[in-house]
């Protein structure tokens, strides 16, 4: 008799995975041939989601030595047997890395990235990497792969750039999901396929054997989970000092012994919320029946804060917070840096440098997004108000919290529903459409995302809990006890 009809692998979570381990009805290996099975059905056929670029060939045999562990002395750590997809863009020792695309076709780091390390040390299994935007830029097409499907609606994006994370999750393929932003690129695609998201503060996870990471410090890897409590317990495992990452220097000692563990579910009773309406979502449109859809989720969000017994201080205002946030600016040379940093590790990079990669004969095939990316310029001068602005953006952001005795900030974690994907790939190239990115410009904040409900259109849509600097595990906190008070998530319809 197969044991795993006695397993039902839609919805679970850590926790159940654990009560079926131990109670024997349930292995890892069956587990995460249940996983591999939907990845089959449905990313590959069915609905072809289009969210997984490659699975592990080694995922089974690490399921069969930790059962064989299990059986000999119990669980290896606190995340056995856990099946974990991981965007594209961070490094699995047994995988290719590929960001999506043919410039990176077939590359193999053979390295684990610092997370990937400290994830398989507490016993995760790696069972497939997530298609990404291309080389991380924008919603998840790539030369690669094509587009990735949002699960709700198979003719939409699943937003990006970790949009194959988030589907992955969305969809039952995995248990849990890593995800990296560095814009919006976990928490839109989290919301857009109805999941839960976060990007920690900056310092707290380490990017070493990430694309995108050292010397830049907007980029962070994060977790994504189907319940908040996942979130907490994924990021337990990710959070440490590496010094081949010196931002995660600004996280040493601002660490809880466990995020899991501080979570309550009564967290909102008495804390004091303020509401952010402003419009600041990139090329957001006010007023249009596609934002007031979102708007109408976004205000039953507000009321349910209030009757989960929070004090909502409804609106508050950042001073020149539009302004601000468009003086965004890139450091080119720190880009290029971080480029040559990442393939400097990788025992098999196809070039040494970005420069190298645009002169390829393949940067031509390569997404719009990598382009626009790659071949925009940026100035010292900009990038100084940018980082001008960020300094005044903190402190007005903090004053605000001070000033009315905040415990976080709550916005639409999206604030238009998830974009065509036939508008993405040609005219008008719709991309990031409503992405609210205050947390990355702030950088050392945490935003934690978590389903609000659906549009009048069934579309899923979310509110972000933004906090104070480490100030992780409240927001952590605050988002589950919403989450337990409202029940939002539904799993999609297109993978039964």
């Amino acid at each position: 008799m197969d044991s795993r009809k006695s397993f039902d692998v839609m919805e679970a979570t850590i926790a159940g995975i654990h009560a079926a381990y131990r109670s024997g009805t349930l292995t890892a290996r069956q587990l995460v041939q249940s996983y591999l099975d939907r990845i089959d059905a449905h990313d590959r056929k069915g609905p072809a989601i289009n969210a997984v670029i490659s699975t592990n060939p080694e995922a089974l045999k690490e399921a069969d030595r930790l059962d064989a562990a299990f059986k000999a002395s119990g669980p290896v750590g606190p995340l056995h047997g856990i099946p974990v997809i991981v965007k594209d863009q961070a490094d699995v020792a047994e995988m290719p890395t590929t960001m999506g695309s043919v410039l990176f076709k077939d590359h193999m780091p053979g390295r684990d990235g610092f997370v990937v390390a400290r994830l398989r040390e507490a016993g995760a299994i790696f069972i497939g990497k997530a298609t990404l935007g291309e080389m991380g830029a924008g919603d998840t097409h790539g030369s690669l792969f094509g587009s990735t499907r949002n699960v709700y609606d198979l003719e939409r994006t699943a937003g990006g750039s970790s949009g194959g994370s988030g589907a992955s999750v969305s969809a039952n393929f995995c248990a849990v999901a890593l995800g990296q932003e560095g814009f919006a690129s976990i928490r839109r695609p989290a919301i857009w396929n109805g999941v839960a998201g976060m990007r920690p503060t900056a310092g707290l996870v380490s990017r070493s054997g990430v694309y995108g990471g050292w010397p830049t410090v907007n980029g962070s890897l994060g977790p994504m989970a189907r319940t908040v409590e996942d979130l907490a317990k994924l990021l337990d495992c990710m959070v440490g000092y590496d010094p081949d990452d010196p931002v995660t220097a600004h996280g040493v000692g601002r660490t809880p012994d466990s995020y899991a563990a501080l979570l309550d579910r009564d967290a909102l009773k008495g804390a004091r919320i303020g509401i952010l309406r402003e419009p600041m979502g990139d090329n957001t449109e006010p007023g249009s029946d596609d934002f007031d859809k979102v708007s109408e989720v976004f205000d039953r969000a507000v009321a349910d804060l209030r009757k989960a017994g929070a004090a909502v201080v409804d609106p508050v205002v950042i001073p020149d917070l539009k302004a601000l946030l468009v003086k965004r600016a890139r450091n080119v040379q720190e880009d290029d840096e971080a480029f040559r940093h990442y393939v400097s590790g990788s025992a098999d990079a196809p070039f040494a440098s970005r420069e190298e990669a645009m002169a390829s004969p393949l940067f031509a095939t390569t997404m719009r997004g990598v382009h626009k990316r790659w071949q925009g310029t940026g100035s010292a001068e900009a990038h100084c108000e940018y980082l001008k602005a960020r300094e005044t953006l903190m402190t007005g952001m903090l004053k605000v919290m001070a000033d009315h005795g905040l415990d976080a900030i709550v916005h639409k974690a999206v604030e238009h529903q998830p974009t065509l994907i036939g508008d993405g790939v040609n005219p008008p190239y719709v991309d990031q459409k409503g992405a609210p990115h205050i947390n990355t410009f702030l950088v050392f904040v945490p935003s934690v995302v978590v389903p609000a409900g659906f549009t009048s259109d069934d579309l899923p849509a979310g509110v972000t809990f933004l906090g104070r600097p480490y100030d992780d595990a409240r927001m952590l906190s605050l988002a589950y006890a919403y989450e337990q008070a409202t029940g939002h998530r539904r799993p999609p319809a297109s993978t039964p």
